[in-house]
Parts: structure tokens; sequence; C-alpha cells
């Protein structure tokens, strides 16, 4: 769950939503400088679908004690969020192996960023573990992909790791959007040469207007949305934090990007 403060209240966003606004900034991605998307509709896939694993749980989501409100996945326990992301590939690869393997390779770089020096060391164990696992599991999709004639050059390495850093590029324009962390950078990001920093800036008096430079799009500007439900007040018990969640009115939260010399 992405918690979103607005006014007195806040915009509970499941993590599928939030991931859909990665699709779409996929869907519109690519230009001369940055290049394309390819496999198209696999990346596309697997950038929508990054956070299937989180479905279920967003529907009935913990309480968060401190806050008072559903359970921000910053505040999710370590135990919960390696539960959840252990599922996620596996559920796409229902559906696609390509998708899955960037589902996969984007929780390893999650966790390959922690420092397992500042965790317990039963928490740090369930770490490895975890990524053991899913580095085992990514090597099982590439060598099926590899193997396949219809599938082997996608999976080329430089492309692979191509696509996995696109999703993380997404996924973070993402979370930047819905938290309102403008401004931003994004480091890293693939282009047709090499890589570039973005810059995620503010529209002055402009709302859920954003700017980004250097512009990867191919159109001058960029909608995109997502949906999440309005919450007022804070809670102490969880069933009645969910009970007021599921008939919470629903938010249509709308973003719109515009290159940096455009604002």
């Amino acid at each position: 769950m992405v918690i979103r403060e607005q006014g007195e209240g806040v915009v509970a966003v499941g993590q599928p939503s939030h991931a859909w606004l990665s699709g779409q900034l996929a869907r519109a991605w690519g230009n001369e400088r940055f290049g394309g998307v390819w496999p198209w509709e696999e990346v596309c896939l697997g950038a929508e679908q990054h956070d299937l694993g989180m479905a279920e749980w967003d529907l009935e989501p913990e309480l968060d004690p401190a806050s008072g409100r559903p359970r921000s996945f910053m505040a999710m326990s370590l135990e919960t969020h390696l539960e959840l992301w252990s599922a996620a590939p596996r559920r796409m690869r229902a559906q696609s192996r390509y998708a899955a393997l960037l589902v996969a390779m984007h929780g390893t770089a999650l966790y390959e960023r922690r420092d397992l020096g500042t965790l317990a060391p039963e928490q740090a164990g369930l770490v490895r573990a975890y990524l053991d696992r899913q580095r085992t599991l990514g090597d099982e999709l590439l060598g099926e992909l590899c193997s396949d004639p219809e599938t082997a050059a996608a999976a080329a390495e430089d492309v692979v790791g191509r696509n996995a850093r696109l999703v993380w590029t997404w996924d973070s324009l993402s979370l930047a959007l819905l938290l309102d962390w403008a401004p931003h950078d994004v480091e890293g990001v693939p282009t047709a040469a090499d890589p570039v920093t973005l810059h995620l800036g503010h529209v002055a008096g402009a709302p859920g207007r954003l700017t980004l430079e250097p512009w990867p799009f191919a159109a001058e500007r960029v909608s995109v949305h997502c949906e999440g439900r309005r919450l007022a007040g804070r809670f102490d018990d969880e069933e009645a934090m969910r009970a007021a969640l599921a008939r919470a009115p629903w938010a249509t939260l709308r973003f719109e990007l515009l290159p940096g010399n455009a604002s």
C-alpha cells in the first residue's frame, strides 16, 4: 500500500495501482535519445505487474499503529515483505516467463541494496535465503528463455539488464509521483548510448504537473493516472480501518509530465 497524504486524510493506493502507473510510463517511453522498449509486450507487462505479489494483501492491509492508517509498504515487516515478494515472480510465470524474470530481478535488486549488517542475524539470514531463491529462479527462467528460439534474442544479458533497469526507473518515477518526492533524481537510466540521471521537478503553482529532464518520451507531454481510496481519520482497530477503507470513496490521481524547458 502506498499512502499519499492529501489534505486532512490520505489516499491509499494499492501496490498494483502504483505498478499500473509504472506500466503507463513504460508504454509512453522511448525516443531517439533513449531508444525503444523491446520486447515491448513482455517488458511493459513486467513493469505493470511488478507488485503482483501484494494484490491480496492490499485488499485487507494491516493497521499501522504508529499512523492509525493502513500500513505503508515502507513500514511493512521484513518477513511479510519477503513473503509477498517471493510470490510475485511465481504468479507472473503463469502469464509470461520474461515478465516473471524481470519481476524476480526487481525483487532481487531491492534486497541487494539492503545493508544486512543493520539487521538482526535471523533477519539477515532470511534476506540471504530469499536472494538465493530468487537468483536460482532467475537463472532457471533465463535458461528457459535462452533455449527457446522465440525468446533467445531478448534474453541476451545486455538486453535483460537494460530492461531490468528500465523497470527500476519506472517504479522509481511512479513512487516519486505518488509520494511527492520531487525534486527527485533517478540515476543510471538506460538510453541509446550511456546511462543518464533523470531529474523530476515541480511546475510552480500547478499540482500534479511535473517536469522530467532529459525527456525520455516520444510525445511532447505524457499524462498518467492511477486509483486509490480517500481515507479520512485515524484508527486504533484493524477491522474498523479495513471496513472504513472498503467503503471509502475512490480517488483518481492524475499526473502530467512535460519537458523541463516547457514549464
